[in-house]
């Protein structure tokens, strides 16, 4: 299985989940995250999954840096983390297959 496949999965069903459910929301996405917050048992779990998002940021930050690319190149999948949390870190896997790909053109597509 390439390095992309399981990344780029992972992102087309939950963002089309994400969509699906956006579309359908009775309130708006700060709305729902206010009525998360208000109650400590939802709270919590809020809270975990923006501690892990911020892992994340940290990691894409800290990779795209090994990697040559500007600290700015993050700034996108950190913002789509911020409102999306698991959007940007598979964007950022997805693009970073893509860009990995394209540098090594001799790589068979299961490496």
């Amino acid at each position: 299985m390439t390095t992309i496949t399981l990344p780029l999965i992972a992102l087309l069903a939950f963002a089309g989940y994400t969509a699906s459910v956006m579309l359908q929301a009775e309130q708006s996405l700060i709305d729902f995250g206010i009525s998360l917050m208000s109650r400590p048992d939802t709270a919590q779990v809020v809270i975990d999954l923006y501690l892990l998002a911020t892992l994340a940021g940290i990691w894409m930050y800290r990779d795209a840096r090994q990697r040559g690319k500007s600290a700015l190149s993050v700034v996108p999948y950190l913002l789509i983390t911020a409102f999306f949390v698991s959007i940007g870190p598979l964007l950022y896997l997805v693009v970073r297959g893509v860009q990995d790909r394209k540098k090594a053109p001799g790589l068979s597509p299961s490496a």
